[in-house]
């Protein structure tokens, strides 16, 4: 499947409501084919949900909201024509205002992979949905990620520390982490 292809069919999951109607009222003839080079979404992308990019990769990258980041990862493993059944990384990131996670996926039957990216501008209290019941791989990544980000995971079976110790202060991987004890100043 192209990177088009695959954009064109995760965006017909979350339309623009309005826009929904209207298509449902066109009539079937008026549909002209679609090659895969210039796949146009018939019903449009709701921005305020999903953005995608390609950003000088070969896989295509979507940055979802944090709202629907499950609703996301789930059809993307549960739907047949996308079936990512491997999750093969899990990243967090500290973009400087925002923390958030990369997910690297991979589709075993289809042979395509996808990168989704997830934001949130809470830096006190960093929180997002877990993704460790549809792929058990997550649960150690998410745990890894909690401990050098503190980004929190709704539902997560077992979060807790995974490297550092239960009364490590902080998270050393992000921007604004200060250790006066072991940090080399030059």
């Amino acid at each position: 499947m192209t990177n088009g292809s695959l954009q064109h069919s995760i965006s017909s999951w979350f339309p623009i409501p309005e826009v929904e109607e209207l298509a449902d009222s066109k009539e079937q003839h008026e549909i002209n084919e679609i090659s895969e080079e210039n796949i146009e979404p018939a019903i449009p992308i709701n921005s305020s949900l999903l953005e995608f990019s390609q950003e000088a990769s070969q896989f295509l990258n979507i940055t979802v909201q944090p709202e629907q980041l499950y609703d996301l990862m789930r059809l993307l493993k549960t739907n047949d024509q996308t079936h990512f059944d491997y999750l093969f990384c899990l990243s967090g990131v500290d973009f400087g205002e925002e923390l958030g996670v990369v997910y690297h996926l991979e589709s075993t039957i289809h042979r395509h992979m996808l990168v989704v990216k997830v934001k949130t501008s809470d830096r006190e209290n960093p929180m997002l949905d877990s993704v460790c019941d549809i792929w058990y791989t997550a649960e150690f990544h998410e745990r890894e990620v909690f401990d050098f980000f503190g980004i929190k995971f709704k539902n997560h079976p077992n979060l807790k520390r995974l490297f550092l110790t239960e009364d490590w202060d902080g998270f050393p991987l992000r921007k604004d982490y200060e250790d006066t004890i072991n940090m080399i100043v030059k």
